[in-house]
């Protein structure tokens, strides 16, 4: 049984807190469990009416990590590595739900957490050095440390095209899904959007509808995903070598136990990359064509050689020429997050399927009755809008949180504000705000479930640091703060990532300053300068001592 009353029972008439979290997926789970083996008195606040964050909204056909499962868990707990056993290569939306509910139960997690309330307001108290926090629900609570795990894409951004209420027949967001069944059957349904939440529904709906209308903005670079069930022989191999392979992942550049070739692509002939191409299409990770050579991120020439690969697929696999011309990316490879997939190509060569491109021929409006572009009018019974997430900085701003004197978090970012955070983990003039995978860390570069683990790990150990020494309040210097941001920057700019408008750009959100939003500096080379952050009493940090302490300071 697992409900709001259950989930709060312990601590229902607390309104006191060590520490608040906000969100109940990897992340919330995590921290909880960290800071209460120390001692802390935590609440988690979830918005959802269940756990499970990102895997708990994302119910959309097809939903599918692109993560090898083995790789896409919890590595702190030995017995929970040795409990749970993935059923494929990658696992799909309800696995990895069933995974965090045997999580959440195993370490009694959801005592600590209460259901369907979302946090509207925190404010940090400058005399008190506690933040002064309200729920929707109208509770208010305070709590010495707030925590956000809200995740980098959990806030859906819908399309702001005309005539958006006015359509009579069934709307859905992939980030919304509704947890009863969708049948598309006998109807003619509308894709818009072909990020990675379109490119997985798109052949599970072509399956089932009478006509599937995809409107495409921009074309994705996409290889197969390959997906396959593990074998019980398999899975006792990994569990017994994951400590080695669990420090593979750690020093890695993604997160992942495996390494770009130490070769450029222009070294190889034409003959020899095709084959090793080949090798990587057919490998079918995430990760394996961008690792093909070590230099596709920064070399435009490079980078050429895998884009015409790219080219030479789609032509092959997509019947119609014409189709097949709209299907072709232009932008450098891997400057968006790539995209494995099911058979998406092959999709468009059923009969019920039709592409539009609507950066050629836009949307105008929706109507009662379908979407108008400039060129056409679609009649449609159903529209699924897969128009992704306001990323990283979204989830942050759906909440009103200030900090020293009032400042709002929202306000120093936003308003064409340069972001800047320290370690991607805290923000000057925000004492005792920690970010749990925020903008300016690795996070969405590679497997988030590392970068999870760190943040968590490393948050909480300087918790215990502030504890143990008796300080009440630490936040980040603005020079540290600066630093870091700038650091960020120009590692962003010494490869192509920045040439292309993305959502790690903040290019799909109108009005939001351009700026890349992560660090890409790799997992294993972020994890060393935090814990040398650390090492050195937590420097680009200033800290207040306790009352007593600063009182006899005085």
């Amino acid at each position: 049984m697992r409900s709001k009353d259950v989930s709060t029972k312990r601590t229902s008439q607390s309104t006191d807190f060590d520490a608040v979290v906000v969100g109940a997926g990897f992340s919330g789970l995590y921290i909880l469990h960290r800071l209460r083996e120390t001692g802390l008195s935590v609440r988690v606040y979830e918005a959802g009416d269940d756990i499970g964050g990102t895997w708990y909204w994302n119910r959309y056909p097809g939903a599918r990590c692109d993560i090898e499962g083995i790789y896409y868990n919890y590595t702190f707990s030995e017995e929970l590595l040795h409990e749970w056993t993935w059923s494929s290569r990658y696992a799909d939306q309800l696995e990895i739900l069933r995974y965090l509910n045997y999580v959440a139960d195993k370490f009694d997690l959801r005592c600590d957490i209460q259901l369907g309330t979302k946090i509207i307001a925190a404010n940090y108290d400058d005399q008190t050095h506690r933040w002064n926090i309200q729920t929707s629900n109208g509770t208010q609570v305070s709590a010495k440390y707030f925590i956000t795990a809200v995740g980098c894409l959990s806030v859906p951004n819908m399309p702001k095209f005309k005539g958006l209420d006015t359509f009579q027949g069934e709307m859905y967001h992939t980030g919304r899904w509704p947890h009863e069944k969708v049948s598309f059957a006998g109807k003619r349904v509308g894709v818009i959007g072909t990020s990675s939440t379109g490119i997985q529904c798109i052949p599970i709906i072509a399956q089932e509808a009478e006509h599937l209308t995809v409107f495409q903005r921009t074309p994705q670079y996409i290889s197969p995903a390959k997906n396959y069930s593990y074998d019980t022989e398999f899975i006792r191999e990994t569990v017994e070598n994951y400590q080695e392979i669990k420090e593979r992942m750690r020093d890695s550049m993604h997160g992942v136990p495996f390494h770009a070739r130490d070769q450029s692509a222009l070294q190889d002939s034409p003959e020899v990359r095709q084959l090793v191409y080949e090798a990587a299409w057919e490998d079918g990770r995430l990760l394996s064509m961008l690792y093909s050579y070590n230099d596709l991120l920064v070399n435009a020439k490079a980078n050429e050689t895998i884009t015409e690969f790219f080219r030479c697929k789609i032509r092959q696999i997509v019947r119609d020429p014409e189709v097949a011309k709209k299907l072709m990316p232009s932008f450098y490879y891997a400057t968006k997050r790539p995209v494995i997939d099911n058979h998406y190509f092959e999709t468009f060569n059923r009969d019920n399927v039709s592409l539009v491109d609507v950066r050629s021929a836009p949307i105008e409006e929706i109507t009662s009755t379908g979407i108008r572009t400039v060129e056409a009018m679609y009649d449609l019974d159903m529209i699924v809008c897969a128009t992704g997430f306001d990323a990283m900085t979204g989830p942050l701003f759906k909440m009103d949180i200030r900090g020293k004197s009032g400042i709002s978090l929202k306000e120093k970012w936003e308003e064409g504000a340069r972001l800047r955070t320290y370690l991607g983990i805290a923000v000057a003039d925000f004492p005792n705000l920690f970010m749990i995978t925020g903008p300016q860390s690795p996070s969405v570069l590679g497997n988030m479930l590392v970068s999870i683990e760190q943040h968590v790990e490393w948050i909480s150990d300087c918790i215990e640091y502030l504890r143990s020494n008796g300080i009440e309040a630490l936040e980040a210097t603005v020079e540290a703060e600066e630093g870091w941001s700038k650091h960020c920057q120009e590692i962003a700019d010494s490869t192509l990532v920045t040439k292309t408008d993305s959502w790690y750009m903040g290019a799909n959100i109108v009005g939001k300053p351009r700026g890349f939003l992560a660090y890409l500096g790799g997992v294993g080379n972020y994890r060393q300068i935090c814990d040398r952050v650390a090492a050195k009493d937590y420097e680009g940090f200033s800290m207040i001592p306790t009352y007593n302490e600063e009182k006899m300071l005085n």
